[in-house]
């Protein structure tokens, strides 16, 4: 896998805010394009990724002379690599979002080399790298599709005080995932129109719709009463992303709403509960409501395999976010899974919402056989691109 060369450019993400985009060609003539996307909910913990034309400057600048004519047998050596040549342990010196670039550009070209889907290349990654070499049966699969329907807190400009109001349909098949989340989000805007105006139908950062309501439990209600006129009741779930670190709520007022939500909604899944500190907080969570529901970090742990460690410890959670920008590569996310595994912790992998139309971690998703994956609403043209991707997997796979 010898690199040829490598180039930075600055790209739009969906915001309209600049990100790094790159083009990696290997000796063979094998090329691939990539863009990282960023996050605005971002945990203080995650490495650090620098403005987009420093982040451009320093691939074109630094890494890619680095890069250029080297032959690296595997994606752990090139990731090994980049990371030695930051030597920083938040990547603050050439950026998550730059050594990132770089490291997804090599696994795709790779996959080209080998002629393989690159969710193929990512299960063999995952399987014959890093510390899963001592065994981790897992075969590529599809996972479940938590889609965004409902968007609040810093992804949207209404009143609700948390982040993203997931349905999860509960069919294997990723096709049938999708109608039946195409479906009700369809007619949750009909109804926003009907009983809040058409204003009601505009939408946050990840597409899903973003008005005013009653309160915080209003969209699970709204959701509930449109399932069961749709007779789809019994073929979703229902999940919250609660961002809680900046839903600017006290420990006591969210225990209350999670009291109620439990009773009212039982869903299958509650992220980031509370702020990025309270391990503490998490475990009692955990430990009340974990049995039914899957409690999982985001901020808390930020694809970090010591603040994962930790917060096994501590029995904060029983899942866990997964996003390869957190970190900052390939090997280090995969690292992240494989940890999670160990855990016996389920696994989400996870957009963010600033994204481009890379639909790199829908591949990443199938390859390690999440247990679901966030890519925002079955609407907007960079989320789409991850649904549709990943329908052409399933196709693929068969």
């Amino acid at each position: 896998m010898k690199i040829k060369s490598l180039d930075a450019r600055e790209v739009l993400d969906s915001r309209g805010m600049w990100t790094v985009g790159v083009r990696m060609v290997l000796a063979d003539g094998a090329y691939a394009v990539d863009s990282v996307p960023q996050g605005k909910s971002t945990g203080f913990h995650e490495a650090l990724s620098l403005p987009a034309a420093q982040a451009v400057r320093n691939i074109n600048k630094v890494i890619a002379p680095k890069l250029r004519g080297k032959n690296f047998a595997s994606q752990t050596a090139l990731d090994d690599f980049l990371i030695r040549l930051d030597g920083a342990p938040n990547k603050k010196k050439l950026g998550a979002n730059a050594i990132l670039a770089a490291s997804m550009a090599f696994l795709r070209a790779s996959a080209k080399v080998k002629k393989v889907p690159l969710w193929k290349h990512v299960n063999d990654v995952y399987l014959h790298e890093g510390k899963s070499r001592s065994g981790d049966p897992v075969k590529p699969g599809a996972p479940r599709l938590f889609m965004n329907v409902v968007n609040g807190g810093l992804h949207a400009g209404n009143n609700l005080h948390f982040q993203e109001y997931l349905i999860i349909p509960k069919t294997k098949s990723v096709k049938a995932s999708v109608e039946i989340g195409t479906t009700l989000y369809h007619a949750l805007g009909a109804m926003l129109a009907r009983t809040k105006g058409k204003v009601a139908t505009n939408i946050g950062d990840e597409g899903g719709y973003a008005p005013d309501f009653k309160d915080d439990l209003e969209p699970f209600r709204i959701l509930q009463k449109i399932a069961k006129q749709l007779r789809l009741g019994k073929a979703i779930d229902f999940g919250l992303d609660a961002a809680a670190t900046d839903a600017r709520l006290s420990k006591e007022d969210l225990m209350h709403f999670y009291k109620k939500f439990t009773t009212a909604v039982r869903p299958l899944y509650l992220e980031d509960p509370f702020p990025e500190e309270q391990f503490e907080d998490f475990a009692v969570l955990t430990e009340k409501y974990g049995k039914e529901t899957w409690i999982a970090g985001d901020d808390l742990t930020t694809t970090n395999v010591r603040r994962m460690e930790r917060a096994d410890a501590e029995e904060s959670v029983n899942a866990v976010i997964i996003k390869p920008n957190q970190i900052g590569s390939v090997s280090e996310a995969l690292d992240a899974v494989r940890a999670a595994r160990q855990y016996g912790w389920k696994v989400v992998a996870s957009h963010r919402s600033g994204e481009t139309n890379d639909s790199f971690i829908a591949d990443f998703a199938w390859g390690v056989r999440a247990d679901g994956i966030k890519l925002g609403a079955p609407a907007r043209g960079e989320r789409v691109a991850k649904y549709n991707r990943l329908i052409e997997i399933e196709h693929e796979a068969r």
